[in-house]
Parts: C-alpha cells; structure tokens; sequence
C-alpha cells in the first residue's frame, strides 16, 4: 500500500510541475495570460516587476496546487474504494422537511440541539409521501471495496465555510445521504464527512472554526491527517502522503524559478 501511494504521489506532482511549467511559459506572449494581465494593474505594477510577477503566479498556483492535492486524494482512494461524484435518485418530501427543520434547529444559536449523527440516522426512509428526483454532484462518495460500507466526504482543502455555506455543505450532505439510502433500502451503512487537506490551525490542533462546527458533529470532521489517513484506509496515509510529497516538492520549485526567468 505505501508504494501504491509514494507512486501516486510522486506521479501527480511531476506531471502537475510540467504542465504547470509549460502553461505558464506558453502564455509569454499572450497579453491575456494569467501574469501579462497583471501588468495593466497599475498598483501593482508600481511594486516592482518581481513583486508582480509572484502576485499573478501566487493566485493560479493556489488554485492550481488545490486541484493537485485533490486529484491525489482521488487517485490514492481509488486503491481501496470505489470512487464516485454523483448521486441520483428519489428524494421524498417527508425528508426534505426534516432536513430543513434540523438544520434551522443548528441555525438557531439559542437552541441546545448541536450537531450529532443520530439526528438523521432515525429519518423516515421510503416515505409514503410526495417525492422527486434529484442529482447532487459531491466532492466523494466512496464505497469500501471489502466492507462495503459508503462514506459522502465533502472536501474543502483550508475549510473556510461562512454560515451560509456551511449550511447549504451540510443540507447537501444530507440530501445525498437519503437518496443513497432510499436506494440501498437502509441507512445503516453509511456515514456523512466534512474534510480538510490541512488544519489551518496548525497539524495536531484543535479545529476551532464556528461556522464548521455549527453545522457539523465533531464525529463528521476529517481534519487534515484525519483525512489523509482516511482515504489511504491507513493510519500512516498522512505520513506517506506528506513525505512524498516533501521529496517531489522541489519539482515544483524548479517549475517556479524557470517560469520566472522566462518572464523576468
């Protein structure tokens, strides 16, 4: 397994380094390109060529590496389960009302009804009453090859939620997590998850983000090494994960420093 996940790792980062690379400096002569554009920001043209250089490449790599590091969580999920992002089918109006009335209780900060996973696991399954169908795009649904068992992850890599977001990340869940119910008959067998690429507080610290927790049991968080640990179904994921990372990391750098000769 841990080769399986060194592979994964060292792959994804070589193959992002170069492409990374070559997108950047095919844009060289391109007056649209993602760090030309800059140049007409007269606030930030004023810094310095340096400063606003690193201030175009510094937003696609941010975008840019949150697609690597999910890619590789994908890939490396797929050794142990079966990995899907979408769920479709039938939603009864009896859920949805008690999806809407539990998640208003956890709106409203005077009320002492917190976040935890038996408020929906008793919910009526295959109602009586009206229903629709309905799809929900989700970040992971993943099923375990050997157990069998179904995890809905919806992955934020720092987790900045504000209340509105956290609230309409938690209704989703929920919805996905009854429609996959209404179709397996049962909802015995799976679990809801918010997770995050890191701890934005720092490895081995407490998550302390309010709008998260508002929404979400601290049963449902997968926080950084949590996750990694999770996904690779190993309690060293994160430690694998992490290493190979650090090793292929130069890769990066390297991609970096000759994007920024060819533009200063």
């Amino acid at each position: 397994m841990e080769e399986k996940i060194r592979l994964i790792v060292s792959s994804a980062v070589s193959a992002w380094a170069a492409g990374f690379e070559q997108r950047h400096i095919d844009e060289y002569d391109n007056p649209d390109g993602v760090i030309n554009s800059k140049v007409h920001n007269i606030f930030v043209a004023a810094l310095g060529d340096e400063i606003r250089f690193f201030s175009a490449l510094s937003r696609s790599l941010d975008s840019s590496l949150g697609n690597l590091i999910e890619s590789i969580a994908i890939s490396i999920a797929k050794v142990n389960f079966e990995v899907s992002q979408q769920v479709e089918g039938v939603l009864y109006a009896e859920q949805t009302a008690k999806i809407g009335a539990l998640l208003e209780r956890y709106k409203n900060s005077a009320d002492s009804h917190k976040p935890a996973i038996e408020h929906y696991q008793d919910f009526p399954m295959k109602g009586e009453g009206q229903k629709h169908s309905k799809r929900h795009d989700s970040d992971y649904i993943l099923k375990h090859k050997t157990r069998g068992d179904y995890s809905l992850i919806e992955l934020k890599l720092g987790g900045d939620l504000d209340n509105k977001k956290a609230r309409s990340e938690k209704e989703a869940l929920l919805e996905q997590y009854c429609i996959l119910a209404n179709q397996l008959g049962s909802d015995e067998n799976i679990r809801i998850y918010f997770a995050t690429g890191y701890n934005r507080y720092g490895e081995g610290n407490p998550w302390k983000q309010g709008r998260v927790l508002q929404f979400f049991a601290k049963d449902e968080l997968l926080i950084s090494s949590d996750f990694w640990n999770f996904v690779a179904d190993s309690p060293k994921g994160y430690e694998i994960v992490l290493d190979e990372y650090r090793k292929n990391a130069h890769l990066i750098s390297d991609s970096i420093n000759r994007v920024k000769k060819t533009y200063l």
